[in-house]
């Protein structure tokens, strides 16, 4: 597992992060779940979303049960 090192810059906790975790733009959203801290680059934040669909298989939901669509009528 890789580490990053933390430093304080007066009341604020910097992370340094390596080379190969560095993300693009200035600003990034953070997200805390318990212990973890999520940072999400701000200048394309559905990029995570994308790449993760690759990690579906398949057959992903083919069980699933939808129902179907109701038919209204049009106002």
């Amino acid at each position: 597992m890789n580490t990053a090192k933390l430093s304080t810059d007066g009341t604020h906790q910097v992370v340094i992060l390596p080379e190969d975790f560095q993300l693009t733009g200035t600003e990034v959203y953070i997200k805390k779940i318990g212990n973890a801290i999520i940072l999400i680059a701000k200048d394309n934040s559905w990029q995570s979303l994308i790449e993760s669909l690759d990690n579906f298989s398949d057959d992903f939901m083919t069980t699933r049960e939808q129902p179907l669509i109701d038919t209204r009528e049009s106002l």
